[in-house]
């Protein structure tokens, strides 16, 4: 049974991994979780806080774990709520906090152990007027929204959500006053004082959920978010070419702010799949044959490629809403990557009100025809490290027009030049692909082979290598100078980077560049493998070469 398996914690996409059978096809009754037990998990079992397994540990996105194998229980929950009210509290956030949660199964039960906490510490919890799911985009956008033009009594947020992470697994992550997922400095301070409180076995204080909702306040997150549309996405040019959009909220969050988009803007917009289901039942298994709601995968987006032809723009979001995918009539999905680089070619050549220096963000392990078209339409490119965060400074302070990863997450500028959410917001990304068509009376897809034709056509993969803690550890504190190679697969070495150029930062990783082609190898936060991306200009037989020769490279310097 599905129940008894062990969670995946980590949302990955293992382009080498060889395919589920069932991949692409419709889940079958065997393939759910038991919600009942599942929740009942939630409750009952006490996390081993000696077992690394179940300690609380903040990846890029938050805390995430299975209720199953005692990585995401209500201890969890409590410990680490308790540790956001001494932090806020230690850095001066008096103001409210807005939490919101999504769709999975344990999303609830953590949205009101959470309240619980914090309603006993006088922390004034904002939730949704109408009980609505809450996509993460909303709560950004209302943290920066409330914040404008404060300097004091600063309000924060929380997102109870595990992202496109299997419906087993729950997730819980912080948003400080910038908006933004939470730096390190923030989620190493609350990680080791939640596990503090689990190892000491530290009693939480709490009330009663009644007497939490009774102090909590309500803010219509949807109303506030769809009503602002326009001044993000031209929602104008795209109500007046009567683009039909197909919006598949992929049973997440998003579900009832589509309907208010189509209606309050007078779109042409169907909602493909209004229904909401914690098992996920209406969904197509991902490629490893698990439930996955990652609408950067084809088998995950099974059902909505095989509609494509009924919608001019068909779209996708994760449980969450945070992140995007776009099927064509004349693609099908497009690669992430792909979408990336037709939407930075795009506003920057239609944003007249943004300020003429204004860069481009993107992660050191995104496509590289991003820099071909960054330069190309004379903008300066900032490289930085995995991870959202690095681009909250940037767009609040109008310094960075548009931020992206590899992973199908990016957020913009309004259209006057100023900061609309600083966390991934895969809804205006979805509504762009639209506004594109209506301008230019081009898929995005369309306009991306365009791009190739001026700037090379790249393949992009990723796979995974065996690696125990101890080589991946050597590989993230890894030096250039410890890479002794001169070429990669017959190209000369033009870099060798463990801090990314955009901002200095870190990689935790490698990352080799040639003329044509480069790797990066980074290791896995929760597995015993380092990850090797890997792209290239000369086509698929060089890829293959880059990631023999990246596997050759990285394996000498970790033994």
């Amino acid at each position: 049974m599905q129940r008894r398996r062990a969670a995946e914690t980590e949302d990955r996409q293992n382009d080498a991994m060889v395919a589920h059978p069932r991949a692409g096809q419709p889940a079958q009754p065997e393939d759910l979780v038991d919600l009942p037990h599942l929740v009942t998990a939630y409750y009952s079992i006490d996390p081993d806080p000696d077992d690394v397994a179940q300690q609380v540990v903040f990846g890029t996105s938050g805390h995430r774990g299975s209720a199953l194998n005692g990585a995401f229980n209500e201890a969890h929950i409590l410990a680490i709520t308790q540790a956001i009210v001494e932090y806020r509290a230690a850095h001066g956030t008096t103001g409210p906090l807005f939490i919101g949660r999504d769709t999975h199964g344990l999303s609830e039960p953590a949205w009101v152990s959470a309240l619980e906490v914090l309603a006993a510490h006088d922390v004034v919890a904002i939730i949704d007027s109408a009980d609505r799911y809450t996509p993460t985009p909303a709560i950004s956008h209302a943290i920066l929204t409330y914040n404008r033009g404060r300097t004091d009594a600063l309000a924060d947020g929380i997102v109870v959500t595990p992202s496109h992470n299997p419906p087993y697994d729950g997730g819980f992550k912080y948003n400080p006053p910038n908006g933004g997922p939470a730096d390190t400095d923030a989620t190493n301070v609350i990680a080791k004082r939640a596990n503090e409180i689990l190892r000491n076995g530290e009693t939480v204080k709490r009330v009663p959920l009644a007497r939490a909702l009774q102090s909590a306040q309500r803010h219509d997150y949807m109303d506030s978010y769809v009503d602002d549309l326009p001044n993000v996405v031209d929602i104008n040019v795209i109500r007046k070419a009567g683009v039909r959009i197909g919006a598949d909220p992929l049973g997440g969050a998003s579900v009832d702010y589509w309907a208010a988009i189509a209606e309050r803007h007078n779109l042409k917009l169907s909602v493909v799949n209004p229904l909401v289901d914690a098992t996920w039942r209406f969904m197509t298994l991902d490629h490893d044959g698990k439930i996955r709601m990652d609408c950067s995968s084809p088998d995950a987006m099974a059902s909505l490629i095989a509609n494509r032809d009924q919608y001019q723009i068909a779209t996708g979001n994760d449980a969450d809403s945070d992140r995007h995918g776009i099927v064509t009539p004349d693609a099908g999905l497009m690669n992430p990557n792909h979408y990336l680089a037709a939407a930075i070619d795009y506003l920057y050549t239609n944003r007249p009100s943004w300020p003429a220096g204004v860069a481009v963000g993107k992660t050191a392990v995104s496509s590289s025809i991003i820099d071909r078209v960054v330069e190309g339409i004379g903008r300066k490119l900032v490289e930085v490290p995995v991870g959202f965060k690095w681009f909250v400074d940037g767009l609040i302070g109008g310094t960075l027009g548009f931020g992206g990863e590899e992973s199908a997450g990016a957020s913009f500028l309004r259209r006057d030049g100023s900061v609309w959410t600083t966390d991934k917001d895969g809804l205006i990304l979805a509504l762009l692909a639209s506004e594109m068509l209506a301008v230019t009376g081009e898929t995005p897809s369309q306009r991306y082979r365009q791009l190739t034709e001026k700037y090379g056509e790249p393949t992009y993969a990723r796979l995974d290598a065996p690696a125990d803690r101890e080589q991946k550890a050597r590989l993230a504190k890894l030096s250039a100078d410890q890479v002794t190679d001169t070429e990669l697969a017959g190209e000369q070495i033009t870099a060798k980077l463990t801090a990314a150029p955009g901002n200095g930062a870190p990689l935790g990783g490698l990352k080799v560049t040639t003329a044509n082609a480069w790797f990066a190898a980074r290791p896995s936060g929760t597995e015993d493998v380092y990850k090797i991306y890997a792209e290239s200009f000369r086509g698929p037989d060089h890829l293959s070469d880059v990631q023999r020769a990246a596997q050759q490279v990285v394996d000498k310097v970790i033994g």
